[in-house]
C-alpha cells in the first residue's frame, strides 16, 4: 500500500506537495475502511477532487514515474516549466511484507543523471512517534554515499553509473544487502498498477479471461460484471477463428501477428440472453470500460495491490463508481487499496462511504498546485463535521478546488448569426 507521494518540481507541479494516505484515528466513523499495518494506519481509498488543470494528473503521473524507474521501464519526467531549476524530485513510502519503507529520488532533466537516491525503513512506535532506519544514501552532488554502515557498499555507492537508479547500475547478485534492496523495491512496484480510464487497457481482461475459472481473479472479475447491471450473464474468453484480408502487401509475420491480436481481442464473450458476442465490436463504451476496470479491481484485491485510476467516472454511471470503492472499503479487504482522481461529486458523501480523511482536493493558485485533505476542515474552524452535506458545501466553494467558469460571457461577446 502506498503512504504518502512526494513531488517537487514535476511538469505542472513547481514547490513540492505531498500526497498522504495515513489514517486520521481521530475520526471515529468507517474503522472498516482503514487497514493498520506495522503500527501504521492507512486508509484503503483516496479521492482526489479538483477542477481540470490544477495538476490532479500529474500526481498520479509522477507515481507512475517511480513504478516504472524501479521497474526500468520507460518513465515520462519533465521539470516545472516555470522554474530553472533541472531537477524533478520525487519520493514515496510503503508497506511492503508488513514492513515500512521510503524511498526518494532526484533526477536531472538537463543530463539524464539521477543525483540522488535514499532508501530507509521506517516504524512507528506505539504512540505513533516515527523513526527511520537508513539503508542507503547515494547524493552525487553532496558527495555522500553510505550504505548502512557498510564501507565497501559505501564505496561501491560512489564508483557505478549514476545513468539509472543504483539497483540497476550495481551488480547485486555480488552485495546480499543490494539484492534485498532490489528485492523490496520491485516488489513494490510490481504491487501498483496506473491506468487511465479515459482509455483503459483490456489486456488484463483477456489475460484473466483466458485464465477461466481456475484463475480467481477471472471468477471475481465475471461477478463484478455480472453484478454491475450491465444486462450481462456471463463473461468469458471464446477462441475465434478469424480471416482478414490484407488492403496492400506487407510481411507475412506481420500480418499473422496482427490477426492472431485481432482474434484474441475478439474472443472476449459477453453473453447476453444466452447469446455470446464479441464484447469489443457489441457492448457500448461504458460496459467496456466496466470490464476492463473489474479486471484492474480483481487483480488488486485477490494479489492485494494498490490500483491508481485517472478520471474513475469517466463513462461510468455514479452508482457503479461508488460499487467500485465500497469494494475497497469493507473488513473483508485487507491490503488491497484504491486512489482514483474524479469529478464526481456525489463521491463527496461522508455519511455513507467515505471518512474525510480518504477525500483530497488539488488546487492551483499562482500556478502553484496545493494538495489539502477534506481532514483539515474541522468543525471548531470551518463549521464542516463528517455528518456535513459535503457535496453543498463543495458546490458553494466552501471546501475550495472549485472552477469557476463564466462561460455565457464568452457567448455574450460572440457575435452569433440569428439568420
Amino acid at each position: 500500500m502506498i503512504i504518502d507521494v512526494r513531488i517537487k518540481n514535476f511538469f505542472s507541479i513547481s514547490d513540492e506537495v505531498s500526497l498522504s494516505t495515513r489514517a486520521d484515528m481521530r475520526i471515529k466513523r468507517f474503522p472498516d475502511n482503514v487497514s493498520r499495518i506495522a503500527g501504521y494506519d492507512i486508509v484503503k481509498a483516496l479521492a482526489l477532487y479538483g477542477p481540470n488543470n490544477a495538476g490532479k494528473t500529474n500526481i498520479l503521473r509522477a507515481l507512475l514515474a517511480i513504478v516504472n524507474t524501479l521497474l526500468r521501464k520507460p518513465f515520462a519526467v519533465n521539470r516545472n516549466i516555470f522554474t530553472d531549476d533541472p531537477v524533478c524530485s520525487l519520493g514515496v513510502s510503503f508497506t511492503f511484507e508488513k514492513r515500512i519503507f521510503s524511498y526518494d529520488m532526484r533526477f536531472s532533466c538537463l543530463n539524464g543523471k539521477f543525483v540522488y537516491e535514499k532508501f530507509a525503513e521506517l516504524s512507528a512506535d506505539e504512540y505513533g512517534n516515527e523513526s527511520a532506519h537508513e539503508i542507503f544514501v547515494r547524493d552525487s552532488v553532496g558527495g555522500a554515499y553510505r550504505f548502512n554502515e557498510n564501507k565497501e557498499l559505501s564505496d561501491l555507492l560512489g564508483s557505478v553509473s549514476d545513468d539509472n537508479i543504483l539497483i540497476y547500475t550495481a551488480n547485486t547478485a555480488k552485495y546480499p544487502e543490494l539484492e534485498e534492496c532490489k528485492r523490496i523495491l520491485t516488489g513494490f512496484a510490481e504491487s501498483v498498477t496506473v491506468i487511465d480510464m479515459n482509455e483503459p487497457p483490456v489486456d488484463l481482461a483477456l489475460e484473466i479471461a483466458k485464465n477461466g475459472p481456475a484463475d480467481p481473479r477471472s471468477v471475481l472479475m465475471t461477478k463484478l460484471i455480472k453484478s454491475a447491471d450491465l444486462e450481462i450473464d456471463d463473461f468469458k474468453y471464446v477462441k475465434r477463428d478469424v480471416t482478414f484480408r490484407s488492403p496492400q502487401p506487407i510481411r507475412e509475420s506481420m500480418y499473422d501477428g496482427a490477426v492472431r491480436a485481432a482474434a484474441d481481442l475478439l474472443g472476449l464473450t459477453s453473453v447476453h440472453n444466452g447469446k455470446e458476442l464479441p464484447s469489443l465490436s457489441y457492448d457500448s463504451t461504458g460496459t467496456k470500460k466496466m470490464i476492463s476496470a473489474a479486471s484492474y479491481i480483481a487483480d488488486a484485491l485477490v494479489r492485494k495491490k494498490t490500483l491508481i485510476i485517472d478520471e474513475i467516472d469517466s463513462s461510468l454511471h455514479f452508482k457503479l463508481t461508488r460499487g467500485i470503492v465500497a469494494l475497497f472499503d469493507n473488513d473483508v479487504n485487507k491490503y488491497a487499496q484504491l486512489i482514483f482522481t474524479t469529478h464526481d461529486a456525489t463521491l463527496l458523501d461522508c455519511k455513507k462511504l467515505f471518512r474525510k480523511d480518504q477525500i483530497w482536493f488539488a488546487a492551483k493558485e499562482n500556478d502553484a498546485v496545493e494538495l489539502y485533505s477534506l481532514a483539515d476542515f474541522t468543525a471548531e474552524r470551518n463549521g464542516v463535521r463528517s455528518d456535513s452535506d459535503m457535496i453543498e458545501l463543495y458546490k458553494r466553494g466552501v471546501l475550495g478546488a472549485l472552477p469557476d467558469p463564466d462561460l455565457f460571457s464568452a457567448l455574450a461577446d460572440t457575435e452569433v448569426s440569428n439568420e
